[in-house]
């Protein structure tokens, strides 16, 4: 079965620092794969490359059968809104907006009435057990909450694929693992695909597979029959 996702000869520079070097990495779908390194190595700029954040220097980037590198930015954002979900380090949430309104915008975006996408975004804010935080701006949130409600967000439009940038990096051990373990419970439940960048050897162990970067460099694991 072809990959999900898969990257070939991938480079990537910023000015004269060059974060990837001829990086090729395949993701299945509904695999859970790590993304570790030291800080540095190249492992955002990774899962940038292969979320179409980023556009590479050189090589490719394939999504299915869309190659992804060769979209413009009206399309790679398409992409990302419709197939893909994000976690940032530090929730990425607006701060303007509650809890539930960061989850169902993006719901509406793809085209949910507003009183549809409102009933979504509670739905999901309780599964993650976030319920209470619904009326509440990012401002007035604990950071474990913050990042369950990032989660609720990249989740609940089905998504094929899950990018999460140490979303447990800001955490605690204790959050960071709540945090963590419903992202997979939930994204597993669903076989949705997830890259999880980490420097953390403990939040790699809960990943199927790991691909290892250093200096631009990545090298991938088999997977870990569970």
């Amino acid at each position: 079965m072809s990959p999900l996702l898969r990257a070939s000869g991938v480079s990537k520079a910023f000015g004269r620092t060059r974060a990837l070097r001829d990086a090729s990495v395949t993701i299945g779908a509904g695999e859970v794969v790590a993304v570790s390194g030291p800080s540095g190595a190249g492992k955002s700029t990774l899962l940038h490359c292969l979320a179409g954040i980023l556009v590479p220097d050189a090589g490719e980037v394939h999504y299915g059968a869309t190659r992804l590198d060769e979209l413009d930015e009206n399309a790679r954002t398409r992409l990302r809104r419709e197939a893909f979900g994000i976690v940032f380090q530090f929730g990425g949430l607006v701060p303007e907006l509650t809890a539930a309104e960061n989850v169902a915008v993006p719901l509406m975006f793809g085209g949910l009435s507003r009183a549809k996408a409102a009933e979504a975004a509670r739905e999901w804010l309780e599964r993650l057990g976030a319920g209470d935080c619904a009326p509440l701006r990012p401002g007035e949130l604990s950071g474990g909450q913050v990042q369950r409600v990032a989660v609720a967000r990249a989740l609940a439009h089905g998504p094929e694929v899950v990018f999460a940038d140490e979303p447990t990096g800001a955490l605690d051990s204790v959050a960071g693992e709540e945090v963590l373990g419903s992202l997979l419970a939930e994204a597993r439940g669903r076989g949705t695909a997830v890259v999880l960048v980490t420097h953390d050897n403990r939040v790699a162990a809960y990943a199927d597979r790991e691909i290892v970067v250093r200096d631009g460099v990545a090298a991938e694991s088999p997977a870990v029959t569970r």
